[in-house]
């Protein structure tokens, strides 16, 4: 029997509804949860689980919250760019020296450290899905106990309350008032009302009333065997950032198969220099192209969020939803469980029509005597009023958000409703007008009231005929961090969008106790026009919504995002299910129904909405590194691509061997993208990343082969005899460097003292490789006489300028 009393649209679930993990009420006397009792089916024996484990009847699909190690592995060592590079790499370990060949182990490291990283977010995400998982209570020799999902065994009795899933599939034994929401496998919103003999399926979860099922199938038979899976796991799946790299990606590997064609014939056929010296120039001109950092980066950088976010007890169901929390611009929050704790307390019991005291106790204690699982409202109830006086109940009404009210009726003392206010009295009644009073302090108001007689608790105008007996009024308990929350959000330009299926008076009061702008024009959804546009208007003008329906909420949201806006909904209980799972981001509270913890991309374990601002931050630190250090590396593959073309139509050799780029690349891109990519940032997300790359990296990588070119062919005319291409490769380097590091200069702002000490640390480690002499010799870079080097330093100064005009120009021509 469950009939939760509550006020607020499916609070029943958000708050103690759940019966696992953290708030789950004590088991009482008399509520048919601790022992034996007549009448109840016993479920299986001790011998009769052995039996089925033995035979393998047992519901063994793992829980995986992440990739094994093995697909790990596999997902960064196989891949597109690895195969090109590792072909290049072993043709130079056969024909040039050791130097030539340090590209090759550069990736191995770096690929080493993608694997690490992505192996510590998963057993990150290992450990926390352990902690966050729900456990069934299953009826074992006649007793009830938890156990974990994995240990359910085909006959296995499961006991189911609101806000449980349904772990396997089943047939229902007992039935009370049970309603089943299987909205997430029929798309049907409505709830079912189940009968014993009649089939649930896993996936699906208890909206009202309680009972208990047979499983029937178990394992990889259940249909939850692939839902449970998809909802837990760690997926690399499409964002605009991977999406955007991928898009890059297929453009560069376009430009590099017709560029590096032409480069090898041109090296390999058109000059007159030995075999070697050719393939290794050939393979130098090849390599830069391949910007495969940019894809380890960014994994590493989300691997490394996940870690960092698991520190704070928020578990990342998915690894863009980092990313997706921070593009954001709107979050809707419901009340309870998030803006308030979900602990109650009676502040006082109003007697209206002449009921006296002891009577209303009397009431109240028996109404949360007989529910097994009560809600939070019903659970201050019952702390208050611990007296049942032998009361029977005999029928039942469950709590539902369509109705707003529960009931039960008792022997010799008729029948009882308990639920909303203004969905119970008369809108003339004068209690309504206190009622007002109290939500305008920010108290939840219940109406107790006596029902008919001769009219069945669930005859939709049993309220309409109910005799006011009492208002209960419950004192909810704000989250001591929820207006330093909201501040954040106000501050970062997100807008907050209260919804709840609360009183609107009582929401707004919550909401202005917190400070959040807007509190005091407070909509009641009843109000509100159904026609979307109009719907979407509303929502944009107002921030606090009361009396809102779980419908409602999914409609809410699918309005906020008509008109563009990036959507995060924040729920605890099973009302909010439908929402978390439409927009972009939801996030689930871990101690909320297991129901809303499997749609959630985001679970927070601590139950604390602190934490949000901290995936924000996060995630805005990803997006802002990933697309700053992403310019360094196209620029890199372009001024690549066009030095190849140059040189084509040049039919010159091409100026640089591996080891001179792997040089240059580590010092102007691989050590200090790493550090830059690892980097706070606060600046807000911005869409368009493909655009606002490109914007950069093009003109940029073009000054930079352009002037870098321009330096090779003056070096060519100046050098001459033995030793010139060696010359000439060191100026062109020189030149290079010295461009890419001006790149590196701009893409560091703004600066603080460790992005300038990282540019000058990189701007020296260039100066050792020229003034250490086995340094000069393993790299090849000797520089001749004064003028040639002086000469390259002139042109990267005026590509630099160049490059600052073009900087800011593209920044105003093409805005993000």
């Amino acid at each position: 029997m469950t009939h939760g009393a509550d006020a607020e649209a499916g609070d029943h679930t958000g708050d103690a509804g759940d019966a696992r993990g953290p708030g789950k009420p004590e088991h009482r006397q008399g509520s048919g949860e601790a022992g034996p009792e007549a009448g109840r089916a016993s479920g299986l024996s001790t011998a009769e689980v052995a039996e089925r484990v033995a035979r393998g009847e047992v519901n063994d699909v793992p829980v995986r919250s992440s990739r094994s190690l093995t697909e790990i592995v596999r997902a960064n060592v196989l891949t597109r760019f690895n195969a090109i590079i590792g072909v290049l790499w072993i043709v130079m370990l056969a024909v040039a020296p050791f130097q030539d060949s340090l590209f090759g182990y550069v990736i191995l490291a770096n690929t080493g450290i993608g694997i690490f990283q992505e192996w510590r977010a998963k057993k990150t995400l290992d450990s926390l899905a352990v902690v966050g998982e729900a456990k069934p209570t299953v009826r074992r020799d006649g007793r009830a106990a938890e156990v974990s999902a994995s240990e359910l065994v085909l006959g296995d009795l499961v006991e189911i309350g609101p806000g449980d899933k349904i772990p396997v599939d089943g047939t229902v034994t007992e039935a009370d008032s049970l309603e089943i929401d299987e909205s997430l496998l029929t798309g049907e919103a409505d709830p079912v009302l189940k009968q014993p003999g009649e089939a649930v399926m896993s996936g699906s979860f208890v909206v009202a009333g309680g009972g208990a099922f047979t499983a029937t199938k178990v394992g990889r038979e259940a249909y939850a065997a692939r839902l449970a899976e998809e909802a837990s796991r760690f997926t690399l799946v499409a964002s605009e950032l991977r999406s955007g790299i991928s898009t890059i990606l297929k453009y560069v590997t376009w430009m590099m198969v017709p560029t590096a064609t032409g480069l090898v014939l041109s090296q390999l056929i058109g000059e007159n220099n030995d075999f070697k010296g050719a393939v290794a120039r050939t393979v130098g001109g090849i390599v830069p192209m391949v910007p495969e950092g940019l894809v380890l980066l960014t994994s590493v950088a989300f691997a490394i969020g996940v870690i960092r976010l698991g520190r704070q007890q928020c578990l990342v169901q998915e690894l863009p939803a980092i990313e997706g929390l921070a593009r954001v611009d709107t979050v809707c929050l419901d009340k309870t469980g998030t803006l308030t704790e979900g602990g109650m307390d009676v502040a006082e019991v109003r007697p209206l029509g002449g009921f006296g005291a002891a009577e209303l106790s009397r009431v109240l204690g028996a109404l949360g005597a007989s529910d097994p699982r009560p809600n939070a409202s019903l659970q201050a109830v019952v702390d208050a009023y611990p007296d049942t006086s032998g009361w029977t109940c005999e029928d039942a009404l469950p709590f539902s958000s369509a109705r707003k009210y529960s009931g039960a009726v008792f022997a010799g003392h008729g029948g009882w409703l308990l639920g909303a206010p203004d969905v119970l009295l008369d809108p003339a009644d004068p209690a309504l007008a206190a009622t007002e009073d109290l939500n305008r302090q920010g108290l939840r108001v219940l109406l107790l009231a006596r029902a008919p007689q001769g009219v069945a608790l669930d005859d939709p105008g049993v309220g309409a005929g109910a005799e006011p007996a009492a208002l209960v009024v419950v004192e909810q308990r704000l989250r001591p961090d929820a207006a330093d929350t909201l501040r954040y959000f106000e501050d970062q330009d997100v807008a907050a969008k209260v919804i709840s299926g609360d009183n609107a008076v009582s929401v707004g009061a919550v909401a202005a106790k917190l400070g959040l702008p807007g509190a005091d024009r407070t909509v009641d959804a009843r109000e509100l026009p159904e026609e979307p546009e109009a719907l979407a208007r509303a929502i944009e003008e107002h921030t606090v919504f009361g009396r809102v329906t779980p419908q409602q909420k999914r409609n809410m949201v699918a309005a906020l995002q008509s008109h563009g806006h990036n959507v995060a909904m924040t729920g605890d209980g099973v009302n909010d299910v439908l929402a978390l799972k439409d927009a972009d981001i939801g996030v689930s509270m871990g101690s909320g129904a297991e129901a809303t913890r499997a749609v959630a991309q985001i679970v927070l374990l601590n139950n604390s909405f602190s934490t949000l601002p901290s995936v924000v931050a996060e995630g805005r630190r990803v997006i802002g590194n990933i697309t700053r250090v992403a310019t360094l590396f196209l620029v890199k593959t372009v001024y690549s691509v066009l030095l190849a073309i140059l040189v084509v139509c040049s039919q010159v050799e091409y100026p640089f061997l591996p080891r001179h780029l792997t040089l240059l690349s580590t010092l102007t891109i691989g050590v200090p993208a790493f550090f830059l990519a690892l980097a706070p940032n606060k600046e807000r997300a911005q869409p368009h990343f493909v655009r606002r790359v490109m914007r950069y990296a093009i003109p940029c990588g073009v000054i930079a082969g352009a002037a870098t070119f321009v330096a090779y062919l003056v070096a060519r005319s100046y050098y001459a005899g033995t030793g010139a291409l060696d010359a000439e490769t060191s100026v062109a380097t020189l030149t290079l460097f010295l461009i890419s590091m001006w790149v590196l200069a701009i893409v560091a702002r703004p600066y603080t003292w460790w992005r300038v000490l990282l540019v000058a640390a990189m701007g020296l480690g260039f100066l050792l490789v020229l003034t250490v002499p086995w340094l000069q010799d393993f790299f090849a870079l000797r520089l001749v006489g004064s003028t040639m080097p002086w000469t390259g330093v002139g042109i990267a100064a005026a590509a630099s300028l160049v490059l600052e005009l073009l900087w800011r120009w593209a920044g105003r021509r093409f805005p993000a």
